[in-house]
C-alpha cells in the first residue's frame, strides 16, 4: 500500500516537469510568434491548448486520489497542496503566453509590437523562458534559497514594464492607438507570467521548509545577520589571543 501511495506521489511530481516543459514550450513559440511575426508559429503555441488540459484533469485527479485516500500528512501533505497550486499556476502561464500568440496571429501577416518596442519584448521574453527552466530545475530537486532567486528576474520583467508604459505614454508616441492598446496588453502578458512563475517558486518554498517566501526570507536574513555577528566575535577573539601571545 506505502509503495503504491509514493508511486502516485511520484507520478504527480513528473506531470508537473511535464506541464512544465509544455509552459516553456508555448512561451517559445509565443515568443518566435510576437518578435517574428510568425503565424507558424503562433498556431503550434495555440495547439498544445488539449495537452495542457489533459495533464491538468490527470493532475487534479491526482490530488483528489492522494487526499482523499492516502491521507498525506507533513512533507507529504505539503507536497499535495503545493502541488495543487502549481498546477493552477503553469494553466495561468500557459495561458497568458497563448494571449500572446493570439495577438500576434491575430496581426498577421503585420508585427503585433511595432518596432521601438520590440526589443523590450524579447528580452521579457527570454525573462520568461529563464524563470520556467529554473522552476523545472526546482522540481527536480527543490531548493529555498534557488527559488528565491527567481525575485531578480521578476524585478527586471517589472522594470521592462514600467519602461515599456512609460514609452507608450510619451507625446511621441509615432504609432496608433490600436498599436498603444496590443503593446499594453502583451506587456501586461509578460508581466504576469513572471508573477505566476514566482508564485511557482513560493510553493517550492514552501514544500521545502513549511514556511511562506516572506517568513522564509526574513528568517535567512536573521540567520546571514547572526553569522556575521558571529564571524566579527571570531575575529576579535582571534586578534586578541594574538596580542596576548606576543
Amino acid at each position: 500500500m506505502r509503495a503504491a501511495y509514493r508511486e502516485h506521489l511520484d507520478s504527480f511530481a513528473h506531470d508537473l516537469i511535464v506541464m512544465c516543459d509544455l509552459v516553456s514550450s508555448v512561451m517559445d513559440k509565443a515568443n518566435d510568434a510576437l518578435t517574428r511575426a510568425s503565424l507558424e508559429s503562433a498556431e503550434e503555441a495555440l495547439s498544445m491548448d488539449e495537452e495542457l488540459d489533459e495533464i491538468v484533469d490527470r493532475c487534479e485527479a491526482r490530488a483528489v486520489e492522494l487526499l482523499a485516500l492516502e491521507g498525506p500528512v507533513a512533507r507529504d501533505l505539503r507536497q499535495v497542496v503545493s502541488s495543487i497550486y502549481i498546477v493552477e499556476d503553469f494553466r495561468r502561464m500557459a495561458a497568458l503566453a497563448m494571449h500572446i500568440a493570439n495577438a500576434a496571429r491575430r496581426r498577421h501577416p503585420e508585427y503585433a509590437c511595432p518596432e521601438r518596442v520590440r526589443g523590450f519584448f524579447e528580452e521579457m521574453g527570454r525573462l520568461g523562458l529563464h524563470m520556467v527552466a529554473k522552476i523545472r530545475d526546482l522540481l527536480v530537486d527543490p531548493d529555498a534559497d534557488s527559488a528565491v532567486s527567481l525575485n531578480e528576474d521578476d524585478d527586471a520583467v517589472d522594470d521592462l514594464h514600467e519602461h515599456i508604459m512609460l514609452v507608450l505614454t510619451q507625446r511621441e508616441w509615432p504609432y496608433t492607438t490600436r498599436e498603444a492598446v496590443d503593446v499594453a496588453l502583451i506587456a501586461r502578458y509578460y508581466e504576469r507570467y513572471a508573477d505566476h512563475a514566482v508564485n511557482v517558486s513560493s510553493r517550492v518554498i514552501y514544500l521545502t521548509t513549511g514556511l511562506v517566501r516572506e517568513e522564509y526570507i526574513a528568517r535567512r536574513r536573521d540567520e546571514e545577520s547572526q553569522a556575521d555577528v558571529e564571524r566579527r566575535f571570531a575575529e576579535l577573539e582571534r586578534q586578541f589571543s594574538h596580542r596576548h601571545g606576543r
